[in-house]
């Protein structure tokens, strides 16, 4: 694992089950659980992490696949970027398929998880704006055999946290079989690290938009009031339609809502002026805001 052989992992563990690998992380408080390693052996391997042990999860092949539930895709966390690309996981949820597409070069899309994903919570992190549109939820393993369910952004945002001994074990995902779609800028031509994502995901069912922004903020964001101003423009018994100029409103009241303008000064002052860096991030969020709307849109 690194070249610092005496500072490295004492114990490595491989269980074959869910329920086995949440009893050896209650058995080894200090070990870390592992599947694809593509940011925790970057950590270990530039000394900022030495883990007492370590559980691997790769042996355990019932959160390696998904299955149908009540109307519900439920996704293992073993899952990795490279399965969830394929055409057959593209034509159940979209834009999932389409952020484990971009997550990254080859090596690191057959490697990565879904649930490595969420559990370091990376704001940089493909997967996590979408599942926040999805408004996924996730089963956590706990000892004993326990399971609980927790909305996805109740762990992204802290109010909840994993406890002793706890894995999330599968993603639970609506089936919405509606247009849904993920846009990402990265600082560099190809595969990279988001500046800026956008998940948009249509509701027909309930006549809603949902968006979420990833990588401005350390998790993703929610703009609502934007999602329901663009919500009530929709002919949803017609074409579903939009003029060109409303979209591009949308991408302005999204990008306005995730980088506002700096607070005005508490002498009644003017509101400070947003730095250079940060209007063109706000200008990256609103065109990929306004193409994914259009593109969900056609």
């Amino acid at each position: 694992m690194t070249t610092h052989a005496p500072q490295a992992a004492h114990t490595v563990t491989l269980p074959g089950s869910l329920d086995e690998a949440v009893a050896a992380l209650a058995a080894m408080p200090a070990a870390v659980p592992v599947a694809g390693g593509t940011d925790l052996m970057a950590a270990v391997n530039s000394g900022l992490l030495r883990p007492a042990g370590l559980v691997g999860l790769g042996r355990i092949s019932e959160i390696r696949g998904w299955q149908y539930q009540d109307g519900h895709a439920l996704l293992g966390a073993g899952l990795t970027h490279a399965r969830m690309g394929r055409p057959d996981f593209a034509a159940l949820i979209p834009a999932l398929a389409a952020a484990a597409r971009a997550a990254g070069p080859p090596q690191i899309r057959n490697a990565g998880t879904l649930g490595g994903n969420i559990a370091s919570a990376a704001p940089t992190g493909d997967a996590l704006p979408v599942l926040a549109a999805l408004e996924a939820s996730l089963i956590i393993a706990g000892p004993g055999g326990g399971r609980r369910e927790i909305p996805v952004g109740h762990l992204l945002t802290g109010y909840e946290m994993l406890g002793p001994g706890e894995l999330i074990g599968y993603v639970r995902v609506p089936l919405l079989h509606a247009p849904q779609t993920f846009l990402k800028a990265t600082g560099r031509t190809g595969p990279g690290r988001a500046t800026a994502s956008v998940a948009v995901v249509l509701d027909p069912a309930r006549r809603g938009v949902r968006c979420a922004v990833g990588a401005v903020a350390p998790m993703p964001l929610r703009p609502l009031d934007a999602e329901r101003w663009v919500a009530s423009l929709i002919d949803w018994d017609g074409e579903r339609t939009l003029a060109p100029e409303a979209c591009t409103a949308f991408g302005e009241y999204v990008a306005a809502a995730c980088i506002p303008d700096p607070a005005p000064a508490l002498d009644g002052g003017e509101p400070g002026t947003l730095p250079p860096a940060a209007l063109h991030l706000r200008r990256t969020v609103a065109t990929l805001a306004r193409r994914a709307l259009g593109r969900a849109l056609a």
